[in-house]
C-alpha cells in the first residue's frame, strides 16, 4: 500500500508542474521602430527608419523643459510684482495718513506762523454785489 499511495503521490506533483507550466504564457514584444534599435541585428537601414521619431522625441523633450522654464520664470515675476505692491500699498497708506494729519487745522496754523500767517479770529464776511439804477 505505501508504494501504490507515493507512486500517486509523484504522479500528483508531476501533474501540478506541467500545470505550472502551461500557466506562464510566453510574453510578445510589439516590434516598433524604437524596439528594433535596441535589438543586436540593428542596421543602417532600421536606424535611419527610426530616425524621424527620435528626432519627434527629442524636440518633445525641448518643448517641455522650454515650457517649464518659462513657468517658473513667471511664477518667479508674479511674486516680485506681488511683493512690489505690497510695498506700494504700505507707501500709499502711510504717505495718505500723514498727508491726514498734517492737513488739520492746528499742524497748518503752526506750519504758515512761520510766515507770519496768522489763524483769523472773526468769522468771514459775506460780500454783497450792489445794485444799479439800471437794474442790471
Amino acid at each position: 500500500m505505501t508504494n501504490r499511495l507515493r507512486t500517486e503521490i509523484q504522479e500528483e506533483e508531476a501533474e501540478k508542474e506541467l500545470i505550472v507550466e502551461e500557466k506562464q504564457p510566453a510574453k510578445e514584444i510589439s516590434e516598433s521602430a524604437l524596439w528594433q534599435l535596441f535589438k543586436k541585428n540593428v542596421n543602417a537601414e532600421k536606424a535611419t527608419s527610426a530616425l524621424p521619431f527620435i528626432l519627434f522625441l527629442v524636440l518633445l523633450g525641448m518643448i517641455y523643459l522650454g515650457n517649464m522654464h518659462l513657468a517658473e520664470r513667471n511664477l518667479r515675476d508674479i511674486d516680485k510684482m506681488t511683493k512690489e505692491v505690497k510695498e506700494l500699498t504700505w507707501d500709499y497708506k502711510s504717505t495718505k495718513a500723514d498727508l491726514a494729519f498734517k492737513s488739520t487745522l492746528s499742524e497748518v496754523s503752526k506750519r504758515v506762523d512761520t510766515l507770519g500767517i496768522k489763524e483769523s479770529i472773526e468769522p468771514p464776511q459775506r460780500l454783497k454785489e450792489k445794485e444799479d439804477k439800471d437794474g442790471n
